[in-house]
């Protein structure tokens, strides 16, 4: 399963006493396929050094660079589909771009994608997401 991530969802899946952390250990353990592009890969080290220590940013950067279980992605195409945050269609257009089957978010900027018929793209909140994953 492909997904995209939203800033909002990493920054609740990394502390170890998050109820979301097992979705960090399962992307570790290759159960789903992360998909980036370089602006998400840029507003992920951005606001993790926000609120985590260099090394702790360090880390989670080389594991989102190296892990066989992500995908590196190039939008050649701008879909501009959330007007009221432009800024989130990077995540969009990534998904779009990958075939991703979710694109995993707290924002309810997202909210709209689900009135749009063509393209389609699936948003899921991060509860949701953890019963996908782990199966309950």
């Amino acid at each position: 399963m492909k997904i995209v991530l939203d800033t909002n969802c990493l920054l609740v899946i990394l502390p170890p006493k998050s109820p979301y952390h097992c979705l960090w250990n399962a992307f570790r353990q290759g159960k789903f396929t992360l998909c980036y592009s370089t602006e998400i890969l840029q507003e992920y080290e951005e606001l993790l050094s926000r609120f985590h220590s260099p090394y702790a940013v360090f880390w989670t950067m080389e594991m989102l660079l190296k892990l066989p279980n992500v995908i590196q992605n190039i939008p050649y195409y701008r879909w501009n589909m959330i007007e009221a945050d432009p800024d989130d269609n990077k995540f969009v257009d990534c998904a779009l771009n990958v075939g991703a089957d979710y694109i995993v978010s707290n924002d309810r900027h997202f909210n709209v994608l689900k009135e749009i018929e063509f393209p389609s793209v699936k948003v899921v909140d991060i509860e949701i997401f953890k019963r996908i994953v782990l199966g309950f």
